[in-house]
């Protein structure tokens, strides 16, 4: 119970974070994402929650706070099946407090409320740059599969797993500096439900994009780090 605490936990602190910095800078600069002005600030409250997080509760659970990450773990052998049913629900729990701590703290506000929402993902018209849904899913596949398979790699060694934190923070701010105009960036299934939960409608109907292309990502991550990095790896 502890591990899936503490995934709960790293969960609501990077739905809570990092949305709540997509909102905060949509409403003070305008537009969705916030404009250009914004991406920088968001991307970094995404990476900087991963960086707090894994040093807060990385040698407890190792600090997943993403179902497609405990999937690559799963399919590596790292984790059983068990504690990926465990972490996935504890990662679902806490997405959704922090979802709901943050429309309780924006209600008040309907600048911010109407400028962005909670921070949810989407394409068409919900997306920066009008992505259409094809081109969603296809660049939050390639997101989350880099994303992933630093994490898969990061991980894997004693040599590297002290700074594993710091690099997966940056890893995840780097993938969010494209994906923010085009998407929002998900990399993350339990991210882009919880908002679009209590955002509803538009964000609701098209959630099923951030929830299937992240987890195919995330086995292609696991497949090719089996197939050609394990041994060098090891």
């Amino acid at each position: 119970m502890k591990k899936y605490i503490a995934e709960a936990i790293g969960t609501f602190t990077l739905v809570f974070f990092g949305c709540g910095t997509a909102v905060v800078c949509s409403g003070f600069s305008g537009g969705i994402g916030g404009g250009y002005l914004g991406v920088l600030p968001i991307a970094l409250a995404f990476g900087l929650a991963i960086v707090a997080s894994a040093y807060a509760i990385g040698p407890v659970s190792g600090c997943h706070v993403n179902p497609a990450v405990s999937l690559s773990m799963l399919l590596t052998g790292r984790l059983s099946g068990k504690d990926f049913g465990g972490y996935a629900a504890s990662q679902l729990v806490g997405a959704l407090a922090g979802s709901a701590l943050l429309k309780l703290i924006v209600s008040g506000s309907a600048f911010i409320s109407a400028a962005n929402g909670l921070g949810q993902n989407g394409f068409g018209e919900q997306s920066g740059l009008g992505l259409s849904m094809g081109g969603a899913l296809v660049v939050e596949v390639v997101l989350t599969f880099v994303f992933v398979l630093t994490i898969l790699n990061v991980t894997a060694s004693e040599k590297t797993s002290h700074i594993a934190g710091i690099v997966i923070g940056l890893t995840l701010a780097f993938v969010h500096l494209i994906g923010i105009p085009l998407t929002g960036t998900s990399v993350n299934p339990v991210r882009s439900l919880a908002p679009a939960i209590f955002q509803g409608g538009v964000a609701l109907s098209q959630v099923w994009v951030f929830i299937l292309a992240p987890f195919a990502g995330a086995c292609i991550a696991a497949f090719v780090y089996r197939a050609l990095l394990v041994q060098e790896t090891e």
